[in-house]
């Protein structure tokens, strides 16, 4: 039979089990990546990165990144987990916040993280153009200032 022939069923049919196939596959992916997160970033006895792994793999302080997350995700829009139009949610803050501090900590390429954290490596360009941008809109007045002239000449 052609691929065109009818089966009898209506192409809707095929339609809405695929789309509830993916959804359904999408969620368990979604749930197992959420659960990996919970166990290296939550503050749980048995987290995957005790205080000084983490410090050696992520360059700062567990609770100052957790703090950065916080304030980022509360303060810039581009940080807050939104769903999608078909009610997916996108990514949270911690991926975002990650994707961005592990490419500034190892000088990584964009596209090193994607299989790490499941974003492309333009999303994570993003992450990284709004992470330092948020950075300095929420802490820059608190920790960054301009440089001296001994801050020049001095090394």
């Amino acid at each position: 039979m052609a691929a065109s022939s009818s089966n009898g069923y209506d192409d809707s049919y095929d339609d809405s089990y695929d789309y509830f196939q993916d959804d359904a596959f999408d969620d368990a992916i979604d749930d197992q990546f959420d659960e990996m997160f919970d166990q290296k970033f939550e503050a749980i006895d048995d987290a995957i990165y005790p205080s000084h792994i983490f410090r050696r793999r992520f360059r700062m302080n567990k609770d100052l990144f957790l703090r950065i997350v916080d304030c980022l995700s509360n303060e810039v829009p581009y940080f807050q987990q939104r769903r999608n139009d078909i009610g997916r949610l996108g990514l949270s803050a911690l991926q975002k916040c990650t994707a961005a501090i592990r490419i500034m900590a190892y000088g990584t390429a964009a596209d090193a993280v994607d299989e790490y954290l499941r974003l492309r490596a333009s999303t994570a360009l993003l992450c990284l153009e709004n992470f330092t941008e948020g950075i300095i809109s929420l802490f820059g007045d608190e920790y960054l200032r301009r440089p001296t002239s001994d801050d020049f000449n001095g090394y």
